[in-house]
C-alpha cells in the first residue's frame, strides 16, 4: 500500500483529500469506519456487504515506538494490515485508493498499475471541491477522458469522492461510485 504515501497533490481538492491529518487520539477502540463495497458477480471481486475498517495505535516491538495499524473486518474474514508510521500520511485513504485500484483491475482485466497512475493524475491535477455547511466534499473522475474508456466496462464513469470537515480531522466518508447499470460499483466507507 505504500504506493500512495509521499503524494503531494497540485490543486486545491487534492490538497484537501491529502491535508496533514492527525494525530488523531486512538488509545481505546481506535477510530472506525463502514465498509460496503458492490458491484457484479465476478471470480476474484469480493462483494461486502456489513464491513468495518478500524484504525488503531500500538507500540512496536522492534523499536517501542508508535504505529498505526488497519483492522479489516469484512463478511467472511477478518485481516490486520500495517503497520504504518505515525506521521506517514493517512493509511485510511491509502486502504481505500488501493481497494478502489484493485477491484477495478479484477472487474476489468485491466492494470492495477495503469489504473492506480490514471487515480494518482486525477488527484494531483482534478478534481472539483464544493463547499457544504461546515465541511466540503472533493470529486475526482479519474477515467473520464481516458482514452481506453471503451475498454473499461463502465468504469470510465467512475467518480472519487471524499467528505471533509476539519482538516486535521479524518475523511468523514470515502466514496467510489461508477453511473448506470454496468459495472454498478460501489465503495463506500463512512466514518462511525
Amino acid at each position: 500500500m505504500t504506493a500512495w504515501a509521499g503524494m503531494a497533490p497540485a490543486g486545491e481538492a487534492g490538497d484537501a483529500v491529502f491535508a496533514d491529518r492527525g494525530p488523531w487520539s486512538l488509545e481505546d477502540a481506535g477510530l472506525r469506519w463502514s465498509l460496503h463495497v458492490e458491484g457484479p458477480e465476478m471470480p476474484g471481486f469480493l462483494p461486502i456487504k456489513n464491513g468495518s475498517l478500524t484504525l488503531t495505535q500500538a507500540i512496536d516491538p522492534s523499536d517501542q515506538q508508535p504505529v498505526l495499524r488497519l483492522v479489516q473486518q469484512t463478511d467472511t474474514r477478518m485481516r490486520e494490515i500495517g503497520p504504518f508510521p505515525v506521521s506517514g500520511g493517512d493509511p485510511v485513504l491509502t486502504f481505500f485508493l488501493e481497494q478502489v485500484t484493485r477491484d477495478m483491475a479484477r472487474l476489468t482485466g485491466g492494470s492495477p498499475h495503469y489504473i492506480r497512475n490514471r487515480i494518482k493524475d486525477a488527484l494531483f491535477e482534478g478534481g472539483k471541491i464544493d463547499r457544504q455547511g461546515d465541511g466540503s466534499v472533493a470529486r475526482f473522475s479519474p477515467f473520464a477522458q481516458d482514452a481506453n474508456a471503451p475498454r473499461m466496462g463502465g468504469f470510465s464513469t467512475l467518480t472519487l469522492s471524499f467528505v471533509l470537515g476539519d482538516p486535521r480531522q479524518p475523511i468523514r466518508e470515502l466514496r467510489a461510485e461508477t453511473q448506470g447499470p454496468q459495472p454498478g460499483y460501489l465503495t463506500r466507507m463512512e466514518l462511525q
